[in-house]
């Protein structure tokens, strides 16, 4: 399909995506389709707080632009005048077009009229209502009623419409050799020679709906150590040290914790070195899937489009009715799609993962495997 009218003349595009850092990273393919599309363009990505972090570890992105949007879930308290200044801010940076990336739970409108107001003429979202003109190239919203696509293909869809297409659908993270110098020297300062295998368990997730049990994790990964003798290694925020701790606390065998103390590029160095991450359905699941180490992901059942992309994985959980709710709190209070996974389902797909051969591409890369539901 070749280029829609107009794209083809474009020098300066803004893409937006104003929410988590996990929905930046399952956008890289479709920032990727940009770029390689438009070899030549500027390409500002305006992000959250959040996908700011990312900025120095994605070589598409020439500029990133912070805004704590009011549109989007926050916890920061936020002022009417931020608004406009970011108004101004946008219209004195002279975008010729706008891709507004979004989860079909979203809705593209606040920011396409904010792009309008600040006078970019090309602008495509996804809309499941007529946007009249704040649009200008509108893709109907089959989401959620009537199809459900992975993240990654919704937003490369959406590109793909005015013609913008990438060879390379994975994910995409620059780790800088800076990144994995200092990891290396605070794994040596825990103890674990270089080359010595570990494994990374992070029981953490911003909602409360995608937390399996921390005991649970501790149960599991005590498992795993003893099966393989791999140190258990666990990440989180610094606010997640009090669930690394009863995850440790319910562990016999060794196990150290880096909760609060890694840097988003010391986490990806971290990851990158793994046997496998163990971990709820979170920012580091699409980082690790961005760098192709094998990841277990509890997932909730809550929205069925974030699994791992294009990476080995396994996907774990307990099938409900009241499955894709969209929601961040469990609705029926149970939380029965995690908790009914045991730990010994997890164990078996860490030491799956961790045992199987891992067939590469003609790029070096590996293969995706199918997901197993529990």
């Amino acid at each position: 399909m070749p280029l829609a009218e107009g794209w083809r003349d474009v020098r300066r595009v803004l893409a937006v995506r104003l929410d988590h850092l996990g929905d930046v990273l399952m956008s890289t393919p479709a920032l990727g389709a940009l770029r390689e599309s438009l070899p030549e363009v500027h390409l500002a990505l305006w992000c959250s707080p959040a996908g700011a972090a990312l900025a120095p570890h994605l070589s598409d992105v020439d500029e990133v632009i912070v805004y704590d949007a009011p549109w989007v879930k926050g916890t920061a308290s936020r002022v009417a005048e931020a608004d406009g200044q970011m108004l101004a801010q946008l219209a004195g940076r002279h975008f010729d077009a706008a891709v507004i990336f979004t989860v079909c739970t979203q809705s593209a409108l606040p920011a396409a009229l904010m792009c309008r107001l600040a006078g970019i003429p090309l602008r495509l979202a996804h809309s499941r209502e007529n946007p009249y003109e704040l649009l200008t190239h509108w893709v109907p919203d089959p989401e959620p009623q009537q199809a459900q696509r992975h993240e990654v293909e919704r937003q490369l869809a959406l590109v793909g419409s005015v013609g913008l297409r990438t060879r390379d659908e994975r994910l995409r993270f620059h780790c800088r050799e800076a990144d994995r110098v200092a990891v290396r020297a605070l794994l040596s300062g825990i103890g674990l020679a270089d080359g010595e295998p570990y494994v990374v368990v992070h029981p953490g997730a911003s909602a409360a709906s995608r937390r399996w049990p921390a005991a649970r994790f501790g149960a599991a990964a005590d498992a795993i150590a003893r099966e393989t003798g791999c140190l258990v290694v666990y990440t989180g925020s610094r606010a997640e040290a009090t669930l690394v701790g009863e995850a440790q606390a319910a562990m016999r065998q060794r196990s150290v914790s880096l909760a609060g103390q890694l840097a988003i590029g010391e986490l990806a160095a971290l990851l990158e070195q793994a046997r496998v991450l163990v971990s709820n359905n979170s920012g580091p699941v699409h980082l690790t899937a961005a760098l192709g180490t094998p990841v277990v992901d509890l997932y909730a059942l809550t929205n069925p489009q974030h699994t791992p992309w294009q990476v080995p994985h396994r996907v774990l959980n307990h099938d409900v009715p009241c499955r894709n709710c969209l929601k961040s709190v469990c609705p029926q209070g149970h939380h029965d799609c995690l908790r009914k996974v045991e730990p010994q389902a997890v164990v078996a797909a860490a030491l799956q993962l961790m045992g199987a051969d891992r067939p590469t591409t003609a790029t070096g890369h590996p293969r995706p495997t199918e997901a197993a539901w529990a």
